[in-house]
């Protein structure tokens, strides 16, 4: 993870929110870190194959399958 440290950071040059209670003459020590990217939990990946199962088309015969498979096979030959 990338971490950047500012030490005897001029106060005033800190966004408005981060400035609140600072006098602005005052120095600072600004620590960046870049936060390691959520994961999902176990419920929330249960949720999204839910959520993706639906949205699947219904189950084919395999003659329905084969004949898709040819189908899209032919498009090449034309």
């Amino acid at each position: 993870m990338n971490r950047i440290v500012r030490e005897h950071y001029p106060a005033s040059k800190l966004p408005p929110d981060l400035r609140q209670g600072l006098d602005a003459g005052a120095s600072v020590t600004v620590t960046i870190q870049e936060e390691a990217p959520r994961r999902p939990s176990a419920e929330e990946l249960r949720r999204q194959l839910q959520a993706y199962r639906k949205g699947l088309p219904r189950h084919s015969t395999l003659d329905e399958a084969v004949a898709r498979v040819r189908e899209l096979r032919d498009e090449w030959d034309d």
